[in-house]
């Protein structure tokens, strides 16, 4: 069966961005507020659980149906089970996505144990009937995986990557770990790489990109076509659009801490927000300034006062102290790595 056209990029002649699917973290909010600094070329939603007894889960099926940021949103499935994979499948083509996505890395033990996300690269005899069984289910809307290299080692790798091409996978989102690894450790890229030569698709490289510049060493190494940012647009919403800037040899312009305290404001702002338990508020900010403490305070005082406040009062004057102190300060570009 031929490969589905990809929705069109912002930029046709530059190499895909894509946010990194996350759970309890890539929702309709956060698709809208990374938006508003600049936009990927794609969004992934949080994965939709997929069993016997499963139905399309209304808050993550809003991130597809009441999305105004412009932008295609590929619907990410996660399961184990073939005829609810498939029915699944089209029960989701039914709304407007860009296409349905396989997660085959998630490295949650709960997940893997039952052979779902990343535990299905141990077994690719399955994978070859999921991947057949969506292929003929979907034939008018890209099928895409997100896997990575393998569950301990890369035993499996390249038979995976036969079956992407056998089955005419449209695109691949590949971590450069493997499920063991979780998210610690030197990523492979260069096993990114021979995936690039190996399929024939696109692969975009995900795994540790934190800057505009590191997305230009990754390309650089892999011959990928673009690249998946997760934890480290939590941190800097702008990466997406400094990304391109940097791929058109253009400087790019560190926002000011100032700029990053609206960021911050925008987090929290939602309709909702005055129905959930001030416990909940402050835990789901702690969430996101994880992230942005890093690129804001190399000697660690912002880590660690936030993760002290037990307020949410508390946890914004926090941020106002570090983030509204100096009007000239910025973001760095870089995280700092030694915390």
């Amino acid at each position: 069966m031929p490969q589905v056209p990809l929705p069109q990029s912002l930029h046709p002649d530059l190499p895909l961005t894509a946010l990194a699917p996350m759970q309890d973290v890539t929702n309709l909010k956060f698709m809208k507020v990374i938006a508003h600094y600049g936009s990927p070329d794609y969004f992934f939603t949080e994965y939709f659980r997929v069993n016997e007894t499963s139905r399309l889960n209304s808050f993550i099926l809003a991130s597809i149906t009441h999305n105004d940021t412009g932008r295609p949103v590929f619907a990410q499935m996660i399961g184990e089970s073939i005829p609810d994979l498939v029915r699944t499948a089209k029960e989701l083509c039914r709304y407007n996505i860009a296409g349905v996505d396989l997660n085959m890395g998630c490295p949650a033990p709960r997940i893997y144990r039952k052979q779902a996300g990343g535990g299905l690269l141990l077994v690719p005899e399955k994978v070859d009937r999921i991947l057949g069984e969506l292929r003929q289910a979907v034939n008018d809307r890209p099928i895409t995986v997100k896997m990575r290299l393998g569950f301990e080692n890369s035993d499996t790798f390249l038979p995976i990557l036969d079956l992407i091409n056998r089955h005419s996978i449209d695109l691949l989102s590949l971590h450069g770990r493997t499920v063991k690894d979780r998210y610690q450790g030197r990523v492979n890229y260069d096993l990114i790489a021979q995936a690039v030569r190996h399929v024939n698709c696109p692969v975009l490289a995900n795994g540790n990109i934190y800057s505009a510049a590191q997305a230009l060493s990754v390309l650089s190494q892999t011959g990928a076509a673009g690249v998946m940012v997760g934890r480290w647009a939590i941190g800097n919403p702008w990466i997406f659009h400094q990304i391109r800037q940097a791929l058109l040899c253009e400087p790019i312009k560190p926002p000011p801490l100032a700029e990053v305290r609206h960021y911050i404001d925008r987090l929290c702002q939602t309709p909702e927000a005055p129905t959930i338990p001030e416990r909940a508020r402050v835990g789901y900010l702690k969430l996101f300034l994880n992230y942005i403490a890093l690129s804001v305070d190399s000697q660690g005082h912002f880590l660690r006062l936030m993760r002290q406040a037990q307020t949410e009062v508390e946890l914004l004057n926090i941020c106002d102290l570090f983030l509204l102190a100096d009007s000239n300060q910025t973001l760095a570009l870089a995280p700092y790595s030694g915390i």
